[in-house]
């Protein structure tokens, strides 16, 4: 798995002194799919998955609109109770950081965040005849993310990022940290 890795960051190095198309033009739009961790890098804790589009606009910023499913997971016994997050958001994220052949670039972003939340699908009794006395619950708060994005080709690039949720309304928790890696594709 190394090796595959070091080979791709070699290509990576390779490819991308060699690219020289515009980007970050207004009105540009891209569909942009991320996965990753949540609240620390082990997967088997939780994970997210999400989907938006991106609107560029005459300042190199951009609006994104998207949606995203959460799943943490909390140990009881021999047992694994999910909690799940369906939501929404909206936000507007700033270009901070570029370098000059617009290859690589560094974004901050606010969101607002609005959704679903579900403990354990919705079961209030566990095996062993505990209850659970979380409930379902609907979502609302913001979301603030700082982005590293490269592009591999001209309409293809890569994400990483960090985000802080911060949603009221959650009986479980407020405060969630998410690591994550994607990828965006330009559609115009």
């Amino acid at each position: 798995m190394k090796k595959y890795i070091i080979i791709f960051f070699a290509v990576l190095c390779i490819s991308v002194p060699q690219l020289s198309a515009q980007r970050y033009l207004p009105g540009m739009r891209g569909l942009q799919l991320t996965a990753g961790t949540v609240n620390g890098l082990n997967s088997q804790e939780g994970f997210h998955a999400g989907m938006a589009l991106a609107t560029y606009t005459k300042r190199a910023d951009r609006w994104v609109f998207g949606v995203e499913y959460l799943e943490k997971r909390f140990s009881y016994k021999d047992l694994t109770i999910p909690q799940s997050q369906f939501t929404v958001d909206a936000g507007y994220y700033l270009k901070l950081l570029s370098d000059w052949r617009k290859t690589f670039f560094v974004s901050a972003g606010a969101s607002a965040v609005a959704g679903y939340e579900s403990v354990y699908r919705n079961n209030k009794l566990l095996p062993d005849g505990a209850t659970i006395n979380n409930g379902d619950a609907f979502l609302y708060g913001a979301a603030f993310t700082v982005e590293l994005e490269t592009y591999i080709i001209d309409r293809l690039v890569l994400l990483a990022n960090v985000r802080e949720r911060f949603l009221m309304g959650s009986s479980v928790g407020k405060l969630n940290t998410q690591f994550g890696i994607g990828i965006r594709i330009m559609i115009i």
